[in-house]
């Protein structure tokens, strides 16, 4: 039904706003926490970048939409994805009242998974593991694209941060020792200065990393709810209204209307903002100076532009979090704060498998409700 396919872009697009405020913590976080920006400023950075940012490129959206799920095995209706979007947005409404920096992309991956799973009968052959092509960029399924991106993530992002941060504290100390003008210039006023100003830059950089690679999970939602009410033949005689509804190319390509309406209902989220969880991200894991955020910002948004290239959903949250566990690191390992990082590695155990679950018994509720 048309009207059911509508839903489940309202559902998508409502995912997507709380993705952007939900998710603004991690690229203006760190800019904040250093005074750089006020946060109107940031948050204004922050959409304009992320913005920008969602046009680039639609690999992660065609892994949602056509790599984790097979289905030939299973019907991805309308209501199966709506129970997905809700899982994963009660999810994202939970850790963001509990100020933990969680991922919103594990939680849709983990929604709509768990959706498919109770869709087919909890036959597991639903789930696309592992897939590869002739192409390394080519391979599909949850192991390429979700597991292992899953665990290198935070792994590079930490490790980046390290020695980026290393890099730096480096290039100042040689400085310090030459003399002169220097040596002057490497005193920490000179320096709060210009990593201040080029914090502004990387800032930006995060900002688009951050739009690059979230705001294509939900164009690949609404895109493989498309393509299955296209498949079903409810797209085959559209009122005039709705013809924009309709696929120009098949699986293989995302529609303009869908990547421009996710663009900017992400940015319009963006620009809500997300206090708490920029306290635990800014504040709470390590003081951070500007040269300290323009390491993390750096670092992350590297790894996210990478994946996104790849087409890997990988979490904004997991690359940025860790990054900044890098620069602390780097900067003094005594200053991390273990039980704050613990909290916030316990959120992302806990992700994909509380968005999993709640999809799964969403789907079977709504299955005995229909045959009732």
């Amino acid at each position: 039904m048309l009207t059911m396919l509508l839903l489940v872009i309202l559902a998508a697009l409502v995912f997507e706003f709380i993705n952007g405020f939900h998710d603004t913590a991690n690229s203006i976080a760190t800019v904040v926490a250093t005074k750089v920006l006020t946060p109107a400023q940031a948050v204004i950075l922050a959409a304009a970048t992320n913005l920008a940012g969602a046009f680039w490129g639609t690999a992660v959206a065609k892994t949602i939409a056509s790599g984790l799920v097979d289905t030939s095995l299973v019907t991805i209706s309308s209501s199966v994805l709506i129970c997905a979007l809700t899982s994963a947005i009660v999810w994202n409404l939970i850790t963001w009242a509990l100020g933990l920096p969680s991922s919103s992309s594990h939680a849709l991956i983990g929604g709509l998974c768990g959706a498919a799973l109770a869709a087919g009968n909890n036959n597991f052959d639903v789930l696309i593991w592992s897939k590869t092509a002739a192409v390394w960029t080519e391979n599909k399924g949850l192991l390429w694209k979700v597991v292992i991106p899953m665990v290198s993530s935070p792994i590079a992002g930490f490790t980046l941060g390290v020695l980026i941060m290393g890099l730096l504290m480096a290039v100042i100390s040689t400085m310090n020792s030459a003399g002169g003008i220097l040596a002057r210039v490497s005193r920490p006023h000179w320096i709060n200065w210009m990593f201040g100003k080029a914090q502004l830059l990387s800032a930006g950089y995060m900002g688009f990393a951050h739009g690059s690679n979230d705001a294509q999970k939900t164009m690949g939602i609404i895109a493989l709810a498309v393509f299955a009410a296209n498949s079903a033949g409810t797209l085959d005689q559209l009122p005039a209204w709705a013809e924009f509804l309709r696929p120009d190319g098949g699986e293989k390509d995302i529609d303009t209307w869908i990547v421009f309406t996710c663009a900017l209902v992400m940015a319009l989220g963006t620009a809500v903002g997300g206090w708490r969880i920029i306290k635990t991200l800014g504040h709470k894991m390590v003081k951070l100076h500007p040269i300290n955020g323009f390491a993390a910002e750096t670092s992350s948004a590297t790894i996210l532009l990478a994946a996104a290239h790849f087409g890997m959903p990988v979490s904004t949250t997991h690359s940025i979090s860790t990054a900044i566990m890098g620069v602390g690191f780097a900067k003094n390992p005594h200053a991390l704060k273990l039980t704050v990082i613990e909290r916030i590695i316990w959120a992302w155990v806990l992700t994909i498998p509380a968005a999993g679950g709640l999809s799964w018994l969403l789907v079977r509720i709504l299955s005995l409700w229909q045959f009732n």
